[in-house]
């Protein structure tokens, strides 16, 4: 296998209100947060679509206080980092994800965090760099190759976002995000997450769509993970089922499957205290196995 990476170069941009480290990734620069430290494998946070890396930030001020390094970046197209348009590939973001744990000096291996679309890059970062990877979290996910009528689908959306801008697609999409009792009495969570989506740059987010209608499966690559693993589902989840879960739970053997009641499609949100706590018992289990 070759591995085909462009140099990278680290920059620090400060002002007084938002510190904000950048880094030059196979020709694009991508925004992030790296904090915490400690002996343990860092976690790598993975955003999903139409996300950016402030999605994690209740779980980066969570490990980061227990001297757990925790990154997270803005993928390509969304966030602070550089709107790419045209089709952005699942491989694509996966290789800026090594492109950057090496500008980090991250020598070696990575717990990664993925959620919906992110879940779908973790795969895709396990297919093309196994032995980088030392655990996975599945989060609002599932393996399976795009049908004909999702890509279809992701298509005609990706033109709409151009046509329309990111707005009037939030509005409509925020229910199916969040469970209703979410939105009803955690406000500031669906603040949060419609402003993240309002926010997208549109061309970013419709690359996204149309390089994930190319989505590969990934059952088989769940099926030869041999390390620690942790599926968060949400039962009120509109677009990642019961026997989604049950799938990758029978794929990675001897992985924890939490099913979240009341909870939707942004279980490290709506539910922090139980992601955290699962998020918690993977770390404890990687460093058990790690132990001599």
């Amino acid at each position: 296998m070759y591995r085909i990476l462009i140099r990278v170069n680290v920059k620090i941009h400060l002002t007084q209100e938002n510190p904000m480290a950048t880094a030059s990734v196979n020709g694009v620069s991508l925004a992030y947060d790296d904090e915490g430290g400690g002996g343990a494998p860092p976690l790598l946070f993975v955003h999903g679509h139409p996300f950016d890396r402030s999605m994690w930030r209740l779980q980066l001020a969570a490990f980061a206080r227990k001297d757990q390094r925790v990154i997270a970046p803005d993928l390509r197209g969304y966030g602070e980092s550089a709107v790419v348009a045209g089709k952005t590939t699942l491989d694509i973001f996966a290789r800026d994800l090594e492109a950057l744990l090496e500008a980090l000096g991250v020598e070696r291996r990575v717990i990664l965090c993925g959620l919906s679309m992110g879940g779908q890059i973790v795969m895709e970062f396990c297919r093309l760099f196994p032995e980088r990877v030392a655990a996975i979290v599945l989060a609002a996910t599932s393996p399976q190759a795009e049908t004909e009528a999702g890509k279809h689908n992701r298509n005609l959306m990706a033109d709409r976002l151009l046509r329309e801008g990111m707005g009037p697609y939030a509005d409509e999409i925020l229910p199916k995000m969040l469970a209703p009792n979410s939105i009803a009495t955690q406000p500031a969570i669906a603040r949060h997450v419609l402003g993240m989506m309002r926010s997208a740059p549109p061309e970013g987010a419709a690359s996204a769509l149309r390089g994930r209608a190319e989505r590969p499966p990934y059952e088989g690559v769940l099926a030869a993970f041999a390390h620690p693993a942790l599926i968060v589902v949400g039962d009120q989840d509109a677009f990642t089922t019961h026997a989604d879960a049950e799938l990758m739970r029978r794929l990675l053997e001897g992985s924890e499957l939490l099913f979240l009641e009341g909870v939707g499609h942004m279980p490290n949100l709506e539910s922090e205290a139980r992601f955290n706590a699962a998020l918690e018992r993977l770390l404890v289990t990687v460093a058990a196995v790690a132990a001599p």
